[in-house]
């Protein structure tokens, strides 16, 4: 009994020695994994001192001489880029413009309390601000072309895309900043991605005409652009552990860390609430689209186009359908009508025009055009074959053929040369004939030239064979 009790204890010290060591190997993994990761991502690696960078950034806050001048050519060339819609010309005047200095700096400034910084940063961006409205009124004031183009469109309606865009552009904007060896093509990257520069424009172009709702957008949009660049560079400056030039008393930190949450809220919900509204309003036409290429499938009646008007907040959505043909029947719209909710256009009202007696398409009349014109080509297919065959001289296989088979058939058959002619009469053809060249195999010998003839016509398939003995 005692021998079977130690054993029992022995099996059981060296089951909780396995469990020891298993749980430490698990540990090991973990914590190499760790720092193996921590080595890949840490930020710190490759960063430049913090007295370089913040010297680098404050350098381009300040908005005059060089800058200003050439943050107002940015501003035309952008203007240009948009009133002819050159994506191209757009994208080299984000490139030119200085507008990133100022945001990051309030960014930095507020991640390491340098309030002098705070406050030159604020002047110098809205001076950068109402530089550039000023400029791209004013060319747009003179422009010629006042027709609002795609590009210049694309600036009005912001959304939660254009949040991530600016948020996510920041954070690389301000890692690469923070290099000791500047990423001078991801600095390039990041302004073209934020794309700062067109909304300015656009809102000028706003004030320019007159049209309140391309101002407000347009400058929405920078708004979001900037205020989440800066939001972007307050934390990677938080993550780098930068030392705080001031520190201040517990109740005005308190202050500012809810003075910045408010304006990310203010400027953020509203481009939720518009990113939502997009996302909705596609999935609508996308619906549009299925529902019209399955439902309005009809033999007689053909769709001339129809249009999309998608409505929000309860009201009611309206697709318009403009058909030409024979006029359906109330009972078929209204069958199409009852199938609007399995394709997700619940909430939405179906407007069915079609043409009235005197201006619909005669379909029939329209089909027989179709039948004639058919009939036409197909006419001129048969011709052009018959052509083509009265061309065509038989094949080297053939002859091979015919040659050993009409030596077994005739008597005294040597070789065989075949071919196809075409009988021309007042320059047309009129019909065609197999010609054969036969040499006989023994020159003294004669051959039977209407057996191979009556053999080659079979063979051949050709009514005119015409046998010439080739001595």
């Amino acid at each position: 009994m005692v021998e079977v009790t130690a054993v029992v204890e022995e099996e059981k010290h060296h089951t909780s020695k396995k469990k020891v060591g298993l749980t430490h190997h698990l540990r090991t993994i973990w914590h190499n994994t760790r720092n193996f990761m921590k080595g890949r991502f840490d930020l710190k690696e490759g960063s430049a001192p913090q007295s370089e960078v913040v010297e680098g950034v404050r350098k381009g806050i300040d908005f005059k001489g060089t800058n200003l001048w050439v943050l107002m050519f940015a501003v035309f060339i952008a203007s240009l880029g948009l009133n002819v819609n050159s994506t191209a010309v757009i994208i080299g005047a984000m490139l030119v413009s200085p507008l990133m200095g100022p945001i990051t700096g309030i960014g930095l400034s507020l991640g390491i309390n340098d309030f002098d910084m705070l406050k030159s940063a604020w002047r110098n961006f809205l001076l950068m601000v109402v530089v550039s409205l000023v400029t791209s009124t004013v060319y747009f004031v003179v422009s010629p072309i006042s027709t609002a183009q795609s590009e210049l469109l694309a600036r009005t309606n912001p959304t939660t895309y254009d949040v991530l865009i600016a948020f996510f552009g920041g954070l690389a904007g301000m890692v690469a900043q923070t290099r000791k060896d500047k990423a001078v093509t991801v600095v390039s990257g990041v302004a073209i991605a934020t794309a700062l520069m067109p909304p300015l424009c656009t809102a000028g172009y706003g004030i320019a005409t007159g049209n309140a709702q391309f101002f407000f957008g347009a400058l929405y949009l920078f708004t979001i652009n900037a205020v989440f660049i800066a939001v972007a560079t307050y934390l990677v400056v938080q993550l780098l552990h930068y030392e705080k030039k001031v520190m201040l008393d517990p109740v005005q930190q308190k202050k500012n860390k809810r003075y910045m949450t408010l304006i990310i809220i203010l400027v953020g919900v509203p481009s939720i609430l518009f990113g939502a509204h997009i996302v909705r309003r596609t999935a609508f036409e996308e619906n549009v689209d299925r529902y019209v290429s399955k439902v309005f499938q009809f033999n007689k009646t053909m769709i001339v186009d129809y249009a999309k008007d998608y409505h929000y907040d309860g009201k009611t959505s309206k697709v318009e359908i403009r058909l030409v043909g024979e006029p359906l029947s109330q009972d078929v719209i209204d069958n199409a009508r009852a199938q609007m909710d399995d394709y997700g256009l619940n909430n939405t009202e179906l407007i069915v025009k079609q043409a009235e007696n005197d201006d619909r398409l005669d379909i029939s009349r329209l089909q027989k055009g179709y039948a004639d014109i058919i009939e036409e080509k197909n006419e001129q297919i048969r011709e052009l074959r018959g052509r083509l065959a009265s061309l065509t001289t038989a094949d080297t296989l053939s002859s091979a053929d015919i040659s050993r088979e009409l030596a077994y058939v005739v008597d005294n058959v040597g070789s065989v040369s075949l071919s196809k002619h075409t009988a021309y009469a007042d320059g047309k053809p009129k019909g065609s004939y197999v010609v054969a060249l036969v040499r006989p195999a023994d020159t003294l010998k004669s051959l039977d030239v209407e057996h191979i003839k009556l053999w080659l016509s079979v063979r051949t398939k050709s009514a005119d064979v015409r046998v010439i003995e080739d001595r």
